[in-house]
């Protein structure tokens, strides 16, 4: 067995409940269990947002997927000895229904707890911050410079950045867009004035800072969501083994090493514990 492989079956072990002195993977029976419970068709299927880097990126040529949600899913399948699928998923809209009509076997989302109503969460992954892009010509410096009387913020619509907003801003008002507007429309909003920030996950804020010299991204956070597994609502079985491979997961390495090998190090962290 290779050494990379024997490494993530022996630190995963105790997920399924592994307690055989020196064992290397997990008995057929435990992995038989696991495998009915997570991947009942023979395919761990996982649903993710195709447009939030912190989850991954899609290969527009390819296909291909990177980042966290390939790499969890990967070395969970790995442990399972399954097939996985990535389904890249518009909006968290589209993961919640991936997962309620059974396409998924779970998938990842940021916290919010208008979703808890349709989905349960099911273990903290990582920790995403969400900062605002602003005209390079803007006066606002940090976060708490936007919410001012006569500023305008956009979000989009559904976004952990809008749900948090919505209820946040104090003085400001939120203008919400269905979907993410293109580089070159966020530019126009934010250069003529029509926005005085645009509210986003900060690894999209960092993306647009360095493509355009029009455009910065703030240097602080204005709110940090846990990125979490989630699953069917009232599947506790589900839920509690996924609690329990996130928790592995953070302590193994495994979140730390995907978050670096992303570049993501200056907009994600390793989710403390669960929180939710």
């Amino acid at each position: 067995m290779p050494r990379r492989i024997a490494a993530v079956l022996a630190s995963v072990a105790v997920l399924f409940h592994v307690v055989a002195a020196g064992q290397t993977r997990p008995p057929d029976d435990d992995l038989q269990v696991a495998r009915q419970a997570l991947a009942p068709t023979g395919v761990l299927r996982a649903a993710f947002l195709r447009d939030n880097p912190v989850q991954g990126r899609v290969n527009p040529q390819t296909g291909e997927v990177t980042g966290l949600a390939a790499d969890v899913t990967q070395r969970l399948a790995m442990v399972l000895g399954t097939r996985y699928q990535l389904i890249p998923s518009e909006n968290a809209a589209a993961v919640i229904m991936n997962i309620n009509t059974g396409t998924a076997d779970f998938g990842f989302l940021a916290y919010d707890a208008e979703r808890t109503e349709q989905v349960d969460y099911a273990g903290n992954l990582a920790v995403m911050r969400s900062s605002y892009v602003v005209a390079n010509t803007s006066p606002l410096r940090r976060s708490s410079d936007a919410d001012r009387m006569g500023s305008v913020i956009g979000a989009v619509k559904g976004a952990s950045q809008q749900l948090f907003l919505i209820s946040s801003l104090r003085q400001a008002s939120l203008r919400v867009f269905d979907t993410q507007p293109a580089r070159d429309a966020i530019e126009r909003l934010l250069v003529t004035g029509e926005l005085s920030a645009f509210a986003m996950n900060r690894q999209r804020a960092l993306d647009l800072d360095a493509a355009s010299s029009a455009l910065r991204a703030l240097p602080d956070s204005f709110v940090d969501i846990a990125q979490a597994f989630v699953v069917r609502k009232g599947d506790a079985a589900k839920r509690a083994r996924l609690q329990r491979i996130a928790a592995e997961m953070r302590a193994s390495g495994v979140v730390s090493a995907s978050i670096r090998k992303a570049g993501l190090e200056d907009s994600t962290a390793v989710a403390p514990e669960d929180g939710n």
